[in-house]
């Protein structure tokens, strides 16, 4: 029998199980890079627009800190400058989190045992996984190319810039291959994964920081550690620009010896042991995992911490960014309108702000979604039914899941309203002023947050076998509807669907009470549905 037999079987039920969630990424990332890319060209139609923005953005620290270099000012050079950070990492995550699912997280909960009781060869379960990955990747790459051809792109750059995109997904796709032998369980694996692309941000963000400009401003030579990121390697492809097609074989090379390091690890080991040996706990537990909220609390911690940090980067990067965004947009009325548009108000700097925090509501939602749909975890492993057998009912184990998710989300946005507050006040010179007023605007997101948690639990308290598939959806929406719908000239009526819609944009707009308390009953009404379905189903189904 071959190391790969079965490959072809095994990689037929990936995509049974996965197609939900294979239909909602192929589809999803071409659809956001449309958007964007449509939203992008509104803002800078002229060439003298974008000679100012490509000027401004590779003066600025902070925005080749985040965006990059901008190859050219040709108008798919400023789209992809601004798009290619949102889908890369998104594809980075999405890449690294489906290899996991298929392999280590297949020998977590025992079914990779089970399959090699039949004729399996031992390469064939996470070959089956790169297969599907790979296409994923690749169908999603010539759909995005599609989708920024038909934005009006030049083809040539089109496709560059997609297959930018792809290398990155295929370069984390090798990186997953490898922490799945790692970690002796999914969780770990995705951290080391996630660990792995937070590293290379960090290292292109330098390489940009640390690159020399030209003469005349238009073009940024990245320093040597943007090389060493996959990210990074996507900007130097320099799509729409002089476009370097032999930096596409790097991600390539990542690829191959990333799986061949996975399968020489794969001979090492046990099936279900990691060559990473799992720590031993302490000898007693803490009296807090007696209960249902210090379990939650432990097992969310981690997640939540890294979270922490991330917004807190991003919170400071943004409220400096702040100062200079009467620079980056000068003689640029198209731009001032669509900050306007985003943030709900005439004050150019304020508006700024009030979308940065609606940007970073957004952002937690997903936080939120990640955190309750732990649940449906717990529940398709069978951790869920011992539990319940004990004195803990329904609605305790599952409002306590709730109260953790909201409780972070809580503390995220008033992270993100501290750091992006304290961000601008140094730049402005009033730290205290901006930091308190920020701080209070940010916890204005709230009742949005709480119609998301309402929305994922009441999903999966009816629709449980859909319910992951489905919250991601719904919060994918919500980024169509709420933050890009304006920009796209969208109907009010679809643009009320979203709930961030109806939380008043401070501070560029004065506070209204009466959305608030409507999204908060809205939310309450959603908590109730799925505290009341879940009651009366059986678990698992």
């Amino acid at each position: 029998m071959s190391a790969f037999t079965g490959t072809g079987r095994l990689a037929r039920l990936a995509l049974r199980r996965d197609r939900v969630r294979l239909a909602i990424w192929t589809l999803g990332s071409p659809l956001i890079g449309y958007a964007l890319a449509e939203s992008v060209a509104s803002i800078y139609p002229e060439e003298q627009n974008r000679l100012g923005y490509v000027e401004v953005a590779n003066s600025s620290v902070v925005a080749r800190a985040f965006n990059g270099p901008v190859a050219s000012s040709d108008l798919g050079a400023v789209v992809v400058t601004e798009t290619y950070l949102t889908l890369a990492v998104l594809t980075a995550l999405l890449s690294t989190f489906a290899v996991i699912r298929h392999t280590r997280q297949n020998e977590e909960t025992g079914r990779a045992e089970l399959l090699g009781a039949a004729a399996v060869g031992r390469y064939a379960l996470l070959t089956a996984a790169l297969v599907v990955v790979v296409g994923a990747n690749a169908l999603a790459g010539a759909l995005l190319a599609v989708a920024f051809i038909g934005a009006g792109l030049p083809a040539a750059g089109s496709v560059a810039a997609a297959a930018a995109i792809v290398g990155v997904g295929l370069a984390f796709t090798g990186v997953a291959a490898v922490t799945a032998q790692l970690s002796v369980t999914s969780r770990g694996a995705n951290a080391l994964a996630a660990a792995a692309v937070g590293v290379a941000f960090l290292l292109r963000a330098t390489g940009d920081v640390l690159g020399q400009r030209s003469t005349d401003g238009l073009r940024l030579d990245s320093a040597w550690p943007t090389w060493l990121s996959p990210l990074g390697w996507g900007t130097q492809i320099r799509a729409f620009g002089d476009e370097r097609w032999w930096v596409l074989a790097l991600p390539a090379v990542l690829l191959i010896a990333g799986v061949a390091a996975a399968y020489a690890l794969a001979e090492r080991r046990d099936v279900g042991a990691g060559l990473l040996a799992a720590r031993r706990g302490p000898a007693r537990a803490a009296a807090g995992l007696l209960s249902p909220a210090g379990l939650t609390w432990r097992l969310h911690r981690g997640a939540l911490i890294g979270w922490a940090v991330g917004v807190a980067v991003l919170g400071l990067a943004m409220g400096l960014a702040g100062h200079e965004v009467d620079d980056m947009i000068a003689d640029n009325p198209a731009a001032a309108e669509a900050i306007a548009q985003l943030g709900g108000g005439d004050e150019l700097v304020d508006a700024f702000l009030a979308a940065m925090l609606g940007l970073f509501a957004l952002t937690i939602g997903a936080y939120v979604v990640q955190a309750l749909l732990r649940v449906r975890g717990d529940e398709s492993d069978g951790i869920l039914e011992p539990l319940l057998a004990t004195a803990i009912s329904r609605h305790r184990w599952l409002g306590t899941q709730v109260v953790g998710a909201v409780l972070g989300a809580l503390a995220l946005m008033l992270l993100a309203g501290v750091t992006t507050g304290l961000g601008y006040g140094l730049a402005a010179g009033d730290p205290v002023g901006w930091t308190v007023e920020l701080t209070g605007a940010a916890l204005l997101w709230l009742p949005a947050l709480l119609v998301v948690a309402g929305v994922v639990t009441a999903l999966f308290g009816a629709l449980p076998r859909w319910s992951v598939a489905l919250s991601w959806a719904v919060l994918i929406a919500f980024l169509l509807l709420g933050q890009l719908g304006a920009a796209l000239d969208l109907p009010q009526a679809a643009l009320n669907l979203s709930p961030y819609t109806h939380v008043p944009s401070v501070p560029a707009v004065d506070v209204t009470v009466l959305p608030l308390v409507l999204l908060t009953a809205a939310a309450a009404a959603l908590l109730a549905i799925g505290l009341i379905t879940f009651r009366r189903r059986d678990t698992p189904t």
